[in-house]
């Protein structure tokens, strides 16, 4: 169930300290990155913090206040996206949508002051600012890599209707070499990554399975009139 992006305060060590993580449950630090700015939905951004990415979680903590921070589980992390366009936003950043489970309008919880009136349960969007722009390709991929270690939980039903992660091979057996010409065993592309409901993936691969046995079916049925002939 998606909980959303919540307040994040347990930390170790002096000074800014570093995030308490759930090591009992295999949790590890894959990344960190100082030099971060976060932006909640439609506010200002915050002073620089640091970035932590873990293999559960996404957390951001204030350099100076130790009881400011936040997290996210990836889970909760719907889409993920490089964002250079100046349009969409004035500084490069990594661009992500959050489940929140409640399809309430967040506006006027998140453009609401001071921060801590703020219910972040309704936030559904948040930018993470790196100081050093270089740097977003390789948070980027580091996203990715974490997202795929938490794969949306679902019912057996449901994974039939959504599995849209296939190898070569069993893209070639369904719908022949051209479906594998067109996507990838692997998700991810350069401007995104989706851990939510694939359906328009999975149907553009159907509607492929179904051209390709359409194209079957008219030349058996060509075979067959010849053969009478």
């Amino acid at each position: 169930m998606a909980v959303g992006l919540r307040p994040f305060t347990q930390r170790t060590g002096d000074g800014a300290g570093e995030p308490v993580l759930n090591t009992d449950s295999g949790e590890e630090l894959m990344h960190v990155q100082p030099g971060v700015s976060i932006v909640l939905a439609n506010r200002p951004p915050e002073s620089p913090g640091t970035l932590y990415i873990s293999t559960q979680q996404v957390i951001w903590l204030n350099d100076i206040d130790r009881n400011r921070g936040y997290a996210v589980d990836f889970l909760s992390l719907s889409l993920h996206a490089v964002s250079r366009d100046p349009e969409a936003y004035p500084s490069p950043c990594i661009y992500t949508q959050i489940e929140t489970g409640d399809d309430e309008d967040e506006s006027d919880s998140s453009d609401s002051e001071p921060t801590e009136t703020l219910d972040l349960s309704k936030i559904k969007e948040i930018r993470l600012v790196p100081s050093d722009p270089n740097q977003l390709d390789t948070l980027f991929d580091i996203f990715c890599e974490c997202a795929e270690l938490n794969p949306e939980p679902c019912d057996e039903g449901e994974a039939e209707g959504h599995n849209w992660v296939f190898s070569a091979d069993q893209m070639d057996d369904a719908a022949g070499e051209d479906a594998a010409d067109h996507f990838s065993a692997n998700p991810i592309s350069g401007i995104g990554y989706s851990n939510g409901d694939h359906d328009l993936v999975q149907n553009v691969l159907q509607l492929q399975i179904d051209d390709q046995r359409f194209e079957d079916a008219e030349e058996m049925e060509r075979e067959t009139n010849s053969s009478h002939h």
